[in-house]
């Protein structure tokens, strides 16, 4: 249904002002599988929810945005194109380079002038699991997670970011603009548990935008494609599976505008005050994993709590950079392998641009002195093994033609592996080396940052069927191949 309506209440001239501010290493033994990686007309295969005993948690399946699973696909099955996929996730990349220049410490990029605002902003534990499916909220590549907000709940599918900190959903009435979601929106006035944060709270000097409105606390937050949500700041029981989460502190969004797919908002998992991750810390350790599958008809899982360490056994661990800036999970990149033979980039090319891991964007981004090396070896290899060139598409420059028997029977692909401080390693799946861009052109999933100096961003498609661990108390993020 289309959510678009305009209605007079208290806080109605504050919201508007508000919206205002805010616009201002192995070898080559991966095979390479063109069915499978689409999986066309795969049936939608997920386990039943189930519910284990405190010391492993609840499990629930992550799916992927347009696979057959989500709760968000089109109802006539269509997907936006890769075009549109790939422009999206550079705008995502750039959100995040300029989130960095404004609050990373000692980045080299210069932080921007920011607008003057209006005069009415200033600027032991228990698991749970929640199921995510890829979807194309702030972005198209991102993943989706059902919750339950309120009392009696109302379940609501909405995005899960480890860049965001601020968990927010579109609410009734819309002052001013809601987009189009799947579900009804959410009411405060069906919840028995709801309640508006007080602007004198403490709670709402953690808000990075906020306003007052009748003594009630407004947030906004504007992202890097310009959508922007505004509302009032407040508190109702979160549900993740058969978890609730008591007094939980979100935006509640009466003026809601721009690239939110049909999702009903966002879950923030980032490092910061407002996040779940740290709201919850005392029900569960701030710990929480991933597994984000490697087909649109695949399962994963979203675990938080200690439940999500559980595929520490076989995990590699890199320390989380936590002294480099809020909100984002950084760590320290050191080189980069292809068919288990490191590659010669310098120690100074990561260390001068940072990395960091991130659950939104989709191609892995690096510093162009590290690119050129992975493409002209990865290009070697591929030329070995008998593939041919194909034409480029967008920002990714190094692409082949799959129409050869050979590929569809299985050929091999050179074999990728990102390295870590502490000596944790990526070995790339099969299914997060190559881009597919249609059923006879695949492109190498990396690409180049603009200058050497801008922030290299691990990427989705070469975190498919890793568990990806973060624990907030150890200050570590852990790898664990083969999750899902």
């Amino acid at each position: 249904m289309v959510v678009s309506c305009c209605c007079p209440e208290q806080g109605l001239f504050f919201l508007l002002l508000l919206a205002a501010a805010v616009s201002s290493g192995g070898s080559s033994d991966v095979k390479l599988n063109v069915e499978a990686l689409f999986h066309v007309g795969s049936p939608c295969l997920i386990p039943q929810e189930h519910k284990h005993g405190a010391a492993t948690g609840t499990r629930m399946p992550v799916v992927h945005r347009h696979g057959p699973c989500s709760p968000l696909a089109d109802e006539h099955g269509k997907a936006p194109s890769h075009e549109e996929i790939l422009a999206a996730d550079q705008r995502r990349v750039e959100y995040i380079r300029r989130r960095v220049a404004e609050t990373t410490t000692g980045h080299h990029v210069r932080r921007p002038k920011l607008q003057p605002e209006p005069a009415s902003l200033s600027s032991s534990a228990a698991p749970a699991n929640v199921p995510a499916s890829s979807g194309d909220a702030v972005g198209t590549g991102n993943y989706v997670v059902t919750i339950g907000i309120g009392t009696p709940e109302e379940r609501l599918t909405v995005v899960f970011d480890t860049g965001s900190d601020t968990t927010w959903v579109q609410c009734q009435p819309c002052v001013e603009s809601c987009y189009m979601q799947e579900e009804p929106l959410f009411s405060p006035a069906n919840s028995s548990t709801y309640a508006n944060v007080s602007c004198s709270s403490p709670y709402c000097s953690d808000l990075d935008r906020r306003g007052c409105s009748g003594g009630h606390c407004l947030y906004a937050v504007r992202y890097g494609d310009g959508s922007t949500t505004v509302g009032f700041y407040a508190q109702d029981t979160l549900t993740l599976a058969s978890d609730a989460v008591k007094e939980f502190r979100f935006g509640c969004g009466e003026d809601n505008r721009g690239l939110f797919g049909r999702a009903a908002g966002l879950m923030g998992l980032g490092r910061g005050k407002t996040s779940l991750t740290s709201q919850a810390r005392d029900k569960y350790g701030g710990v929480f994993s991933y597994c984000l599958p490697a087909t649109p008809s695949g399962t994963g899982f979203l675990d938080l709590g200690p439940a999500a360490g559980s595929p520490a056994a076989n995990a590699r661990f890199t320390p989380m950079l936590t002294d480099m800036g809020p909100t984002f999970y950084y760590v320290g990149l050191t080189g980069i392998k292809v068919d288990g033979r490191a590659l010669s980039i310098p120690g100074s090319v990561f260390s001068d641009a940072g990395a960091l891991v991130d659950s939104g964007t989709v191609i892995t981004r690096l510093p162009p002195k590290a690119y050129a090396p992975l493409r002209s070896a990865f290009a070697k290899s591929m030329e070995g093994l008998g593939y041919k060139k194909a034409p480029a598409t967008s920002f990714l420059d190094t692409c082949y033609d799959l129409t050869e028997a050979g590929a569809k029977g299985g050929k091999a692909l050179p074999a990728v592996s990102l390295a870590f401080q502490g000596g944790a390693s990526l070995d790339v799946d099969k299914s997060g080396i190559l881009y597919q861009v249609d059923e006879s052109r695949a492109c190498l999933a990396f690409a180049p940052n603009s200058e050497d100096t801008d922030m290299a961003i691990v990427g989705n498609t070469q975190q498919k069927t890793y568990g990806v661990l973060y624990d907030l108390g150890k200050k570590v993020v852990g790898f664990a191949p083969g999750a899902c």
